[in-house]
């Protein structure tokens, strides 16, 4: 029996009241996963009034009484962890290795490190002399109220709670509109809330699309105070467009063409499996992954006879199948766009080192949503494949002489999110990054993420900052109160 995906509004689990369904299908197979229910106008209504309502009873309580309930809710994600992989595996397609070692346990994490921060970051105080004496002026850090959370689908429990987390720890209460193409996890996510005693209304799911449907109702609607989106650069432009009558807060982190700089002082092992973790992980789906890659020239044709050997090494497969190392991607549609970066790189003059078709796991999934991990040499700055996010597992591989120049290669991007390093010259490290035009610049390693940091992206990779306290700038206001003594 096909599973039946349903909107959670306060508290509770209802059907669209429009009677839309739209298909899940498996980018594995191809098959039908879930039917999933649409919310509608009136639904997404709905669920900002339960929104409204349920965060006065939330941010009244103290902040050390909402930690606990949210460490509750974490601990309800580890005691289901096993449910929530199956879900996230089974909309996705990741490997369950992935999954059960990355995408649950921080979904988990970010509850606790944010129920924990809130209470433990202090605002500003200033005793200020008068003619008539002292003043003490002290802020309050107060919620903003109800806030619209739109989550990708490559991280789906991952990047929504990152964002929910901290929101429901500043005392908001919270609308997510995960994607389309991965719905489960979020959803599954009310039963933990209920359990945890999170009040109705302060955490409510709907389910839809863009363009006409839950993302434009949520994102335009006057009951949300701000709004925060993970997702394409032009879906954030949008939503931006949608929140500027209301002159509401919005929080981007939005697409990437994230460079690597191979030095030819680094450990090249260390590199090598850097890079190759940083362009294949997640099947290429990472807005930190590595697309352009600039080698120093006297290490180029190894660097790129043994990055393609690596490619060849990862293992396609279903998620079950513990020597799975590459899922596939999330969608035909993805998969076709990936595919048609796959013939204009051929057409524009590049040399294919390796892959660059659709991938042949057996005949059982020739529905799926398969491609080569792929990797590219023979290109420069005026190809699109150099100039254009893919999101797939694929990267172009280009020589430089000198340090000014791999520089300037990297910034030549409209892009500003992420970059990696590689060098054991530790002063040309922080030299090189510190002239890096991006949000967060990782020195000989990737992915690694300590969640007190600002992250978020510059130029057309985003707006603003989250992560420890830059959460929390965005997910409270700041009042100032002066008090005659």
């Amino acid at each position: 029996m096909v599973k039946t995906i349903k909107n959670f509004i306060g508290g509770e689990y209802v059907a669209g009241t429009a009677g839309r369904l739209f298909d899940k299908l498996s980018p594995v197979d191809g098959s039908l996963v879930a039917r999933v229910h649409e919310a509608s106008q009136a639904d997404v209504d709905h669920a900002v009034a339960a929104a409204r309502a349920g965060q006065a009873e939330w941010a009244a309580l103290m902040p050390a009484q909402r930690a606990q309930i949210l460490h509750k809710v974490a601990d309800g994600i580890d005691a289901q962890a096993e449910e929530f992989v199956a879900a996230e595996c089974a909309d996705t397609g990741k490997p369950y290795t992935l999954a059960s070692h990355l995408d649950i346990p921080r979904g988990a994490a970010n509850f606790r490190i944010f129920a924990d921060l809130v209470a433990n970051v202090p605002t500003e105080s200033f005793v200020m002399p008068t003619a008539t004496g002292d003043a003490l002026n002290y802020a309050l850090r107060v919620p903003k109220g109800v806030i619209g959370v739109i989550s990708p689908w490559n991280l789906p429990l991952l990047l929504m709670t990152w964002k929910v987390g901290p929101a429901m720890a500043c005392g908001n209460a919270v609308v997510v509109k995960p994607s389309e193409e991965t719905p489960a996890t979020t959803t599954l996510l009310g039963e933990v809330m209920n359990a945890a005693g999170v009040p109705k209304g302060v955490f409510n799911v709907v389910h839809g699309f863009g363009p006409g449907s839950a993302g434009e109702f949520l994102s335009r609607h006057s009951g949300v105070d701000a709004i925060t989106f993970t997702g394409e650069t032009r879906t954030g432009a949008a939503i931006m467009k949608a929140c500027a009558d209301d002159i509401r807060d919005v929080s981007f982190e939005l697409g990437g063409k994230n460079p690597a700089i191979v030095f030819a002082d680094c450990d090249l092992e260390k590199a090598i499996d850097g890079t190759a973790r940083s362009v294949f992980s997640n099947c290429g789906q990472v807005c930190l992954a590595t697309e352009r890659v600039y080698v120093e020239r006297s290490i180029f044709e190894e660097f790129v006879s043994r990055l393609a050997e690596r490619a060849r090494t990862l293992r396609l497969g279903i998620p079950s199948d513990p020597a799975t190392t590459m899922g596939p991607l999330i969608s035909k549609e993805h998969q076709s766009k990936v595919l048609g970066y796959y013939k204009l790189a051929v057409e524009e003059g590049a040399t294919v080192v390796c892959g660059g078709g659709v991938a042949d796991v057996g005949e059982a999934y020739r529905d799926g949503c398969w491609v080569e991990p792929t990797i590219w040499t023979g290109v420069d700055h005026s190809h699109r494949i150099m100039r254009e996010e893919v999101f797939g597992p694929c990267c172009a591989i280009m020589p430089f002489d000198t340090e000014g120049e791999a520089i300037a290669l990297a910034n030549d991007t409209d892009y500003g999110l992420a970059c990696s390093i590689w060098t054991e010259n530790l002063s040309r490290g922080h030299r090189v990054a510190a002239q890096i035009n991006c949000g967060l610049t990782w020195v000989n390693c990737w992915f690694l993420r300590d969640l007190r940091t600002p992250f978020g992206g510059s130029k057309q990779s985003g707006i603003g900052r989250e992560g420890g306290v830059h959460s929390l700038e965005f997910y409270t206001e700041l009042r100032n109160v002066c008090v005659l003594l």
